[in-house]
């Protein structure tokens, strides 16, 4: 098998030389229905845990199919152990943000309500398919989890010590000052407010909390899913793995 693919699939499947693939029934909708593949094509398969493997066709079928891995394309990349976390907004600009959050590099995207959130209920699982899709398409080989939405003053509550949280405050200036005063840490997390912005009560409470550290977008005021990629972009550039 000499092809390289020009296909790129998620699967929650074991991946190895060797390995048989089972295709659920909308994976082979969309190999042999939409892409118009059959027996002898070369896809390529990672699952957030064994890389990429290219893999060959060997049953194709309008309600499944089965797929063999041959070898390894590329290895298992993790980005850093970075959480996003965001007020949803409307549906595509969330969609949006859950894409790039992936491409950018993204361990886990966490929903969060705040005082001024405008959506209050999410489809998580229509959100994790976005991501899945995004890793697909970025050449990714990892798939970032998408939580349930939760209200951020139980996500504080909860918040793990070893986490280091940085938020956008609308009210500051100076991101790379901001950032490389942060203190050294390996795990992080950024929060992005709603298009409101931050309640004062909820903007003296993380001020308040010894692993925060909160940090300004620019002199304008961004939309949300603005602000996400801004935010992620400054801390892959200055702590990340970019």
């Amino acid at each position: 098998m000499s092809a390289m693919p020009k296909i790129r699939l998620f699967v929650d499947h074991a991946l190895g030389a060797g390995q048989t693939v089972p295709l659920s029934r909308e994976q082979a909708h969309y190999l042999f229905g939409v892409m118009r593949q059959d027996v002898g094509a070369a896809i390529a398969l990672f699952n957030s845990k064994d890389g990429e493997w290219r893999a060959e066709v060997v049953k194709a079928g309008k309600r499944g199919g089965i797929l063999v891995c041959d070898v390894q394309t590329r290895p298992l990349q993790m980005p850093p152990d970075l959480w996003l976390l965001f007020a949803p907004i409307k549906k595509a600009r969330t969609d949006f943000i859950v894409e790039k959050a992936t491409e950018m590099g993204a361990v886990r995207i966490c929903p969060v309500q705040t005082a001024f959130t405008n959506s209050e209920r999410i489809r998580q699982d229509r959100l994790q398919a976005h991501a899945i899709e995004a890793a697909e398409q970025c050449g990714g080989t990892f798939v970032p989890e998408v939580a349930e939405l939760s209200k951020l003053d139980t996500v504080l509550r909860d918040w793990p010590e070893d986490r280091h949280l940085i938020f956008a405050d609308e009210s500051m200036v100076g991101a790379q000052t901001a950032l490389q005063a942060a203190p050294a840490a390996e795990k992080w997390a950024i929060l992005i407010g709603p298009e409101g912005g931050f309640s004062d009560a909820e903007r003296a409470r993380l001020r308040g909390l010894p692993f925060v550290t909160p940090l300004s977008l620019g002199p304008r005021i961004l939309r949300a899913d603005t602000a996400a990629v801004a935010a992620l972009t400054l801390f892959q550039a200055n702590r990340g793995d970019w």
